[in-house]
């Protein structure tokens, strides 16, 4: 049986476990179950703490979990990436008092409040730069205007906290990050791992992509399939209509508007835009 960790709370909670439900596992019913055992698809879910999910992971205890990248690298465990998962992005900055530096180097012999020093003291250390890490376990924005740190490093979505605390960023971001799901690192994938793998990533293509359909004379059809070339290669149909076709392709959903005009224009008409649940790519 497959043993996962979920995020119990937090920002990464739902989006986690709405991944899940989309990909066809079982969703948790009540916030305070720590437990759910899936058991016609043989697996287990655990709940636990965004911060513990890379630790419980990177010994084995658990074959897989999601998590942040931040919380990844700050763990220093044995665990590695395998997926991104596409939401939960944020940016890894430091921060100092408004006017007072503008080069991370600045930094050397302050002092630097973090929830994550491992990642600090990680990549401080690689640009030869010494502080003394003042460790934090909750917001940090504080830290300056209560005289315990000269400079804080967190994670920032919008740096509106920061900018209300009367800091600003220093230098350019230290990590991008974002979900992702985790594997002990050396860890052998078995086909049990590799079918959750296919299920997740299929609802990520899938929530990135929707299924475009239209017909288009059969005299601009190379163009049209230059339009939409599909995933792999779109699929094409001959029409009753004389010299028309129909097209079916995967299309990005981000285009799908654009790709709608230039179609129009191209000559295509009875263009459809359905979603798509889930695929295997």
């Amino acid at each position: 049986m497959l043993r996962i960790a979920v995020p119990n709370k937090g920002g990464l909670a739902a989006a986690s476990s709405q991944l899940l439900c989309d990909a066809g596992y079982l969703a948790r019913r009540e916030s305070a179950e720590l437990v759910v055992a899936d058991v016609e698809n043989d697996i287990e879910f655990f709940f636990l703490r965004p911060r513990d999910i890379a630790v419980y992971v990177g010994t084995g205890r658990l074959d897989l979990g999601i998590t942040g990248r931040d919380l990844l690298v700050d763990s220093n465990t044995s665990a590695q990436e395998l997926v991104p998962l596409g939401f939960g992005q944020s940016a890894f900055h430091y921060a100092a008092p408004a006017g007072t530096m503008s080069d991370i180097k600045e930094l050397d012999g302050l002092r630097v409040a973090t929830s994550f020093p491992g990642l600090v003291r990680t990549d401080l250390a690689g640009r030869g730069i010494s502080v003394q890490i003042v460790k934090l376990d909750g917001a940090v924005e504080t830290a300056v205007r209560l005289g315990v740190a000269d400079a804080v490093a967190d994670v920032v979505e919008t740096g509106r906290t920061l900018r209300a605390a009367g800091l600003e960023l220093v230098g350019e971001s230290v990590l991008r990050s974002e979900a992702i799901m985790i594997a002990k690192r050396g860890a052998d994938l078995s086909a049990a791992h590799e079918r959750l793998l296919r299920r997740v990533q299929g609802v990520l293509v899938a929530r990135r992509y929707v299924m475009m359909d239209y017909d288009v004379p059969s005299s601009v059809l190379e163009k049209a399939c230059e339009i939409t070339p599909g995933y792999e290669s779109p699929t094409i149909s001959p029409l009753q209509r004389e010299g028309w076709v129909a097209v079916r392709a995967m299309v990005l959903k981000a285009d799908v508007n654009r790709t709608m005009d230039d179609l129009w224009d191209l000559g295509a008409r009875g263009i459809l835009v359905s979603g798509i649940q889930a695929c295997r790519l």
